[in-house]
């Protein structure tokens, strides 16, 4: 099951894909890591999920990615007497903390901290963005406003305040509860919604523990404005389109895109593209020719995975939408102009001996006709790195670690291997590499690779050695050092 791509598939699981045979098919067609969305579906129902999916891992004897997305804050508007109500433009509407059903002039909003926030010219936004509202005037407990795009207003629908960093934390009580269960469970990575600032990630890491790694998602112009503190304060990163659709202009969002993908990658931290990516094979067993380009633009520009949503969750079509997915990206791989993009955006300041080791083993691979860079890691940093440098040969990560493994089921071109046995000695350590090369049929014992590692060894970033070894164990044990 050697995948032929680079870059990773994500899918989520649901009511379409909850059972053992559909998961492990999932798997063997191309999923690498698989999202448990918190915002449906009981604990009961994600922990036998999470249960089928390690009993898979285990029978398969490879290390696979779970990512449980925590739902986050839920702003929504109250109820009308009548279900809904029609909003007409240049009308006007108040949003207030009476508790009293709501008709064509008024509804509940029981959130007393956006009012708090909210200035006169704000913007509020209903039903993702079908109804857009301009705040006139405001207090503790209102906001006035007039309809600048009217349309039918309806029961418990979506608030979006774009303008406006709310004194919310990101985690809610549900989030919490979540928070620790997942942790608890044994997830290896946690998406983190709502994120507005970096101690919004620094909040959760610390209830995590290191427990988790933990992932913010890029979904609110706020974070967008804070990109560079929240990136160095997360694990990794996840463009969260849909809203970020609904609070900027559509057009601000593919430079967006583009923007946190580079930053992401200089920073050698795994980026997932997400949300309507084949959003037609919900019901079509084929997607549109420009969900196939915008997979493929989200490939070219460099992204650590791509993520199905509904397609995989509650779709049709999930297996189909998978093969799509992976054969796209195979066929965006194979091309020259891939390469020249990727390599064209390698803009990396290598401050680290690290950072130059695995530079140094990206040319000397490319150059001299290696098959593989294999690397010696704990903590998963120097796998990053060299991620990082995209090398135009697969990249073997070798560590004793299960969670390190798993966590990097979500990085571009890594293939993770556990290490058994004694690996403290150097030699030892090349002939693990020897092996794990031939066995994942990614070298066979007449070709060479690159091992990259730390001497002494189970020392966390000390990445100072690198060495072209053949893959024909006679050699090592005549020729390498101890």
């Amino acid at each position: 099951m050697r995948r032929m791509r680079n870059v990773k598939i994500v899918a989520t699981l649901g009511p379409s894909s909850d059972d053992y045979d559909t998961i492990r098919r999932l798997f063997e067609i191309g999923v690498d890591v698989f999202r448990l969305n918190m915002s449906h579906g009981s604990q009961e129902e994600i922990r036998e999920r999470h249960t089928i999916i390690r009993q898979i891992e285990q029978e398969l004897g490879r290390p696979i990615a779970i990512l449980a997305d925590l739902q986050g804050p839920k702003l929504r508007v109250g109820v009308f007497a009548g279900d809904s109500e029609e909003l007409v433009e240049g009308a006007t509407f108040r949003m207030d903390l009476d508790e009293a059903e709501g008709d064509a002039s008024r509804v509940r909003l029981p959130h007393p901290e956006i009012f708090a926030a909210l200035q006169p010219g704000a913007t509020l936004l209903v039903n993702d963005g079908k109804i857009r509202l301009r705040v006139e005037k405001c207090g503790e407990d209102f906001a006035d406003c007039i309809v600048v795009t009217g349309g039918t207003i309806s029961n418990r629908k979506g608030v979006n305040v774009p303008d406006v960093v709310l004194p919310l934390a990101a985690l809610s009580g549900k989030d919490k509860s979540d928070l620790e269960f997942v942790c608890e469970l044994g997830v290896d990575w946690v998406a983190l919604s709502f994120v507005q600032r970096p101690e919004d990630v620094l909040q959760t890491k610390e209830l995590v523990a290191g427990r988790a790694a933990v992932l913010s998602k890029i979904e609110k112009p706020a974070a967008v404005e804070a990109f560079d503190e929240i990136l160095a304060v997360s694990d990794g990163i996840m463009v969260a389109r849909g809203d970020l659709g609904v609070e900027l202009p559509v057009q601000a969002v593919p430079p967006i895109q583009k923007r946190l993908i580079r930053g992401a990658r200089a920073a050698a931290k795994p980026v997932i593209v997400a949300t309507q990516m084949l959003e037609s094979m919900i019901e079509s067993p084929m997607p549109t020719r420009a969900e196939v380009s915008d997979v493929a633009n989200a490939i070219y520009e460099g992204a650590d995975a791509v993520m199905l949503s509904a397609e995989s969750a509650a779709g049709a079509y999930p297996l189909e939408a998978v093969r799509t997915m992976n054969a796209v990206a195979e066929e965006v791989e194979k091309g020259e102009m891939y390469r020249s993009i990727i390599e064209s955006a390698r803009d990396v300041e290598r401050k680290t001996t690290a950072d130059s080791i695995v530079a140094s083993a990206r040319e000397i691979a490319e150059n001299m006709g290696v098959r593989a860079i294999c690397c010696f890691t704990h903590s998963g940093t120097t796998a990053l790195k060299t991620a990082r440098e995209r090398p135009r040969v697969p990249i073997l990560a070798l560590t004793p670690f299960t969670a390190t493994a798993r966590r990097l089921c979500l990085s571009w071109g890594v293939n993770c291997f556990m290490t058994h046995g004694d690996v403290s000695r150097f030699k030892m350590a090349v002939v693990s590499a020897a092996r794990a090369a031939r066995q994942g049929q990614f070298a066979d014992s007449n070709d060479t690779v690159v091992v990259v590692a730390g001497v002494p060894f189970n020392i966390p970033g000390s990445t100072n050695i690198l060495r072209v070894a053949p893959c024909d164990e006679r050699l090592i044990f005549n020729t390498d050092p101890e």
